[in-house]
């Protein structure tokens, strides 16, 4: 070897490691505090992108990396945007004991790539349905051109159950199949005309005021870790009032509840009382309302070789009454007086093997609860 190899060779490791270590710059360090008694497992955080940027600031998103300070591993995560162009949140997957702090480090470097694990769409090949999923669970809302066949009409939120961390809606729409278990779950659940599993419409004088389906989606973020769209409906009457509603639906990994947002548009005065439902089987049904903790709990009977469907509601407005009819089981509030209320509403299966019972299916809903009144806080 010559000395101008050698020379070469050493003048392109400087450049090499030079490169490296500015690929590795810190951006920002944020601490994530659980001040709370309660554990939190593989949870998104949502970190305001305004914690990220200094003032006049310029990051290239495209080589940004979440690091944990002391593992040094990378964690997923995602830029949450709401349908906006400018990225509104730094979501990232963690997981804290009680009373831990987690550091997290934002920087350059060479991201690893991390499965998928949420993801919807518009499925117009049937009947316009709008279906979504992540990897415990899937759902799928109705769109007008149900309404033209009146025997599978349905208003509330059907579930898809699953038992496979991968994302299957295209695969079982492709099939037209997913009424059989080909060993990653089906589609048993029965909706027809109720709310199923905790759909929400307007409630009066002991009558629930349907809508007719959706007829305009937009999707807002979808995926790796959350995704995020809205359901808009025509007015419909509600009373003696005309009534319209957008629904905005997110489902994050790892998560067995939706987040529910509906913004209503009438002219009521103190806010339009609603309700959400969960339809009931007949037979030994496990059925567990919580009016004070606002959670409203359902374990099915099992469905023959088909298994058990779990199904919850869990509010953060004070609730009215819960009441179980021979359909559905209540729960009754009131939205605030901009006709907006924000809840959550989601279903598990006992065959995907992380919850099996009743009793289990409570304590998550539970702990879901705790957790959403002892928000993870963010500090630098």
């Amino acid at each position: 070897m010559n000395k101008l190899t050698i020379f070469f060779l050493f003048f392109s490791c400087i450049f090499c490691f030079a490169n490296a270590q500015a690929q590795q710059k810190l951006v920002k360090s944020i601490n994530i505090v659980n001040n709370s008694n309660i554990p939190f497992t593989s949870k998104l955080v949502e970190i305001p992108w305004s914690k990220i940027l200094n003032s006049n600031e310029i990051i290239d998103t495209s080589k940004i990396i979440v690091i944990d300070a002391i593992t040094k591993k990378q964690l997923a995560f995602q830029f949450e945007t709401l349908g906006k162009s400018a990225i509104i949140n730094l979501l990232v997957k963690i997981s804290l004991q009680p009373k831990q702090i987690k550091k997290l480090l934002v920087a350059y470097g060479e991201r690893i790539l991390f499965a998928t694990q949420t993801y919807g769409r518009y499925v117009p090949e049937r009947k316009d349905d709008f279906a979504w999923e992540n990897d415990k669970i899937a759902f799928r809302m109705y769109g007008k051109a149900l309404e033209n066949t009146p025997k599978e009409m349905a208003y509330g939120i059907d579930v898809w159950v699953k038992r496979t961390n991968k994302l299957i809606l295209n695969e079982r729409y492709k099939t037209g199949e997913y009424h059989i278990d080909h060993g990653d779950g089906l589609d048993y659940y029965h909706v027809g005309l109720t709310l199923g599993a905790g759909n929400m419409m307007p409630y009066i004088n002991d009558s629930i005021y349907y809508s007719k389906n959706y007829v305009e989606y937009k999707i807002l973020d979808n995926g790796p870790l959350r995704t995020t769209f809205q359901l808009s409906y025509n007015e419909w009457e509600v009373g003696n009032k005309k009534t319209s509603a957008v629904k905005t639906i997110s489902l994050d990994a790892g998560s067995q509840l939706n987040k529910i947002a509906v913004n209503y548009y009438t002219n009521s005065i103190d806010g339009l009382p609603v309700t959400a439902g969960i339809i009931t089987r007949r037979g030994n049904g496990m059925k567990y309302l919580n009016e004070q903790n606002g959670t409203m709990v359902y374990w099915e009977p099992e469905h023959d070789k088909d298994g058990i469907t779990g199904v919850a509601c869990i509010f953060n407005t004070t609730i009215e009454k819960m009441i179980a009819t021979k359909e559905q089981l209540l729960a009754k509030t009131i939205t605030n007086k901009e006709y907006y209320i924000s809840y959550y509403a989601g279903a598990v299966w006992n065959k995907a093997g992380d919850i099996k019972d009743a009793q289990q299916w409570i304590q998550y809903v539970n702990l879901f609860q705790q957790q959403l009144k002892n928000p993870l806080q963010i500090s630098k």
